[in-house]
């Protein structure tokens, strides 16, 4: 609602904001409504959306200063699993069969590595399914992995370890109010600890603040381009335009912060404009595993 009504007032145009109930519900809206919906999808969404009616980005999320994320494998960090291939014949816990992080991603990886999970469970998001991981309701879960955030001027790397060091897991905790899960020391002074876990295990840090001490990464994907905000097909390009201006001033503000900024909701840090042909490698994947509107979660 905050973002409806800095739009609102930076546009003097009406927004209506629902919250379907699946990506795949997200995109038939879309679809449905070609010349007034606008949408935050992810990648597969925004595949499928466009396959299916043209939907066009726009934009794409950046999350402190990474405009690419990851799908990571989490297992109980008392498994026994030590590879992907071990989890064959394992119960796998997942966000929604629309999540690119959380199924289409790893449905290759597991063709990658002759893994048929014995059930597959739908955790109701990603925060869900790092539950079920920690519940012991499943075996393996797949989520989104964000790099974390570490000691002053230093800064994570694709191919660097991703998860905590092991001398730093029992000192991870919540701090500030709640809203970050950090381990290690406070070398500054700030009253925070320097390393500040980002992936989708940090969404569970309240219900379960050892949520690190229970809960690994076992493997971490190939890059994958952020989320999107998508318009609708026949979406008119003067309002568009308008909308886009609005947006941009908009990431800029401290209300951003308190709505698509939020690490509770989309934990979008700001965005940076995108083309249709930065998603080409994720509709490869998409043909490979074979996914549709249709046949989604089957």
């Amino acid at each position: 609602d905050i973002m409806a009504e800095a739009l609102n007032a930076a546009t003097g145009l009406t927004f209506e904001v629902s919250v379907p109930t699946s990506y795949a519900s997200t995109i038939e809206e879309m679809c449905s409504s070609p010349e007034n919906s606008m949408g935050f999808i992810p990648g597969l969404g925004y595949i499928l959306a466009s396959n299916l009616c043209d939907v066009d980005v726009a934009f794409k999320a950046v999350r402190f200063g990474w405009p690419v994320y990851w799908a990571q494998v989490i297992v109980p960090r008392d498994s026994d699993v030590t590879s992907v291939a071990d989890l064959d014949g394992l119960k796998w816990g997942y966000p929604d069969a629309g999540s690119t992080s959380g199924f289409m991603v790893p449905s290759l990886l597991w063709q990658e590595n002759n893994v048929t999970p014995s059930e597959e469970v739908s955790a109701g998001g990603h925060t869900g399914t790092v539950r079920a991981v920690y519940n012991g309701e499943v075996d393996f879960g797949t989520t989104f992995f964000s790099p974390p955030l570490l000691p002053s001027g230093e800064r994570w790397a694709p191919g660097d370890f991703p998860d905590v060091p092991d001398d730093l897991i029992p000192t991870c905790e919540v701090q500030r109010d709640g809203d970050h899960l950090r381990c290690g020391e406070d070398a500054d002074g700030d009253g925070l600890k320097d390393f500040r876990v980002l992936d989708a295990r940090a969404g569970l840090r309240t219900e379960a603040p050892d949520v690190i001490e229970k809960v690994k990464i076992l493997e971490i994907s190939a890059e994958i381009p952020n989320d999107t905000l998508s318009f609708g097909p026949e979406f008119p390009a003067d309002i568009r335009a308008q909308i886009e201006e609005a947006l941009i001033a908009f990431a800029e503000t401290d209300a951003w912060e308190d709505s698509i900024g939020n690490g509770d909701f989309y934990d979008w840090s700001g965005i940076d404009t995108a083309v249709d042909s930065e998603y080409d490698d994720l509709r490869e994947i998409v043909q490979i595993v074979g996914i549709t509107l249709e046949n989604i979660g089957e």
